[in-house]
């Protein structure tokens, strides 16, 4: 097996895990186990508290102590441990520790499969900018075959969901060691305060006015992220209810539905140099927010039936909220720091998005649906929530519009502009 296609099979398997339960969990809590929304903002906020700490910590020792892909390995044999024992949960705080714990072993593979892949592609003298897009391409199939397989198996609502992603994450751990090795590169360089191990350091660009904006409404936009993640698949399931769109494929397959929105994703993707070059990158990143007000309105209004086509239009302008902020968001921090902490400054951004943003929106998002829009029979006034969470992007938009200064320079756009792809392999 060439070197390519074993590092295909990496990040296919890498994604595919994530797959497996993401969109899902939503239906196997609200339908299956009947757990209230609050809590179940808070498993979704696990996700948030391991990106805070745990990709750095892992890459502490994959750079002084641990081979990476032996590190990487192990990490995806313990998680896929933890996963075995979700189905055997029965009530939602226990829940919360257990995911907790299988996002500290998940959440740093994100990190440590780009640094294996970089390291193996390095070695064999391949060029990461050009070799490595195609390969990253195979983890969001790997997430749409996933929700494929859990929907056409009738996992959705099931437990056994969690045992395939389980057996994936253990199959690619022991893959894992039989890849080329990714030694240290650290292991005898000088010695280094702490905060500079920890890229504290670029904590420093917050003291700049336009940069501490831009991470507040990184934190803010990140908030947005997961909502529908976390209620998409469960929002379709709940049409079920409805006799009129009981039998249809939508409601018989959601997870077939969502999948749109990765293979949007993908397609976005190839848009963004267009984009940033045209309009430079603080139009891109408006263009984001107001397709997060679309992508929630339209689920707003649309249902299995006569208004499947808003569900699946906002499907697919969900590749235009998540790649055009995310990407567009890594090239003005590229673009806008010094050499010496743009890899800690890239960190950063993450941390805002997919650590402190992503827990303040799993949880307040959690607790505001179970307390305003559920009614007193658990029913879920879903046209009131994606109205209320498309209420939120539009303000944020315009708070954007009106506070966030930054003037396009098409120099600059292209000089970065060609590694977008690799700024955007930590999503899934």
């Amino acid at each position: 097996m060439n070197t390519k296609l074993r590092l295909t099979v990496l990040s296919f398997l890498q994604f595919f895990i994530w797959g497996s339960w993401l969109i899902t969990i939503g239906a196997y809590w609200f339908q299956t186990k009947q757990w209230s929304g609050a809590q179940f903002g808070a498993i979704f906020s696990t996700m948030g508290i391991a990106s805070i700490f745990m990709p750095s910590l892992m890459g502490i020792v994959a750079d002084k102590y641990v081979n990476a892909e032996k590190l990487y390995g192990i990490l995806h044999i313990l998680g896929g441990i933890v996963l075995l024992t979700v189905p055997l949960v029965d009530n939602p705080t226990t829940m919360f520790w257990v995911m907790l714990l299988n996002m500290i072993f998940y959440m740093p593979t994100l990190s440590l499969s780009i640094a294996v892949s970089f390291s193996v592609l390095k070695t064999e003298g391949l060029d990461v900018v050009k070799d490595y897009p195609p390969i990253r391409v195979w983890g969001t199939i790997g997430f749409i075959v996933a929700l494929w397989t859990v929907s056409l198996l009738g996992f959705e609502k099931s437990p056994n969901q969690f045992y395939v992603a389980a057996g994936a994450a253990i199959l690619l751990g022991l893959y894992a060691f039989t890849l080329p090795k990714c030694p240290p590169q650290s292991a005898n360089s000088s010695s280094q305060s702490l905060v500079e191990i920890l890229g504290l350091k670029s904590f420093a660009l917050l003291r700049d006015r336009k940069m501490a904006t831009f991470f507040i409404f990184a934190l803010l936009l990140g908030a947005a992220l997961q909502l529908t993640n976390a209620y998409g698949d469960t929002f379709l399931h709940d049409f079920d209810q409805n006799p009129a769109y009981k039998d249809t494929l939508t409601v018989k397959y959601p997870a077939i539905i969502m999948s749109i929105s990765q293979i949007s994703e993908t397609l976005f993707i190839l848009a963004i140099p267009f984009f940033l070059r045209r309009f430079g990158i603080k139009q891109v990143m408006l263009f984001s927010m107001i397709a997060w007000v679309l992508r929630f309105g339209l689920f707003a209004y649309g249902n299995p039936g006569q208004g499947l086509w808003m569900i699946i239009l906002s499907c697919i302008v969900y590749g235009m909220a998540f790649d055009f902020f995310n990407i567009s968001g890594s090239l003005f921090v590229e673009t806008q720091t010094q050499p010496s902490i743009r890899a800690s400054a890239q960190g950063l951004f993450m941390m805002m998005t997919n650590g402190f943003g992503a827990v303040l929106g799993s949880s307040l998002s959690g607790l505001i649906i179970q307390h305003y829009f559920t009614n007193a029979n658990g029913v879920k006034d879903w046209h009131s929530i994606w109205l209320t969470f498309a209420g939120y992007s539009l303000a944020i938009a315009v708070l954007f519009v009106l506070i966030f200064k930054h003037k396009h320079t098409t120099q600059s756009v292209e000089d970065a502009s060609h590694v977008a792809p690799l700024l955007s392999v930590e999503q899934a």
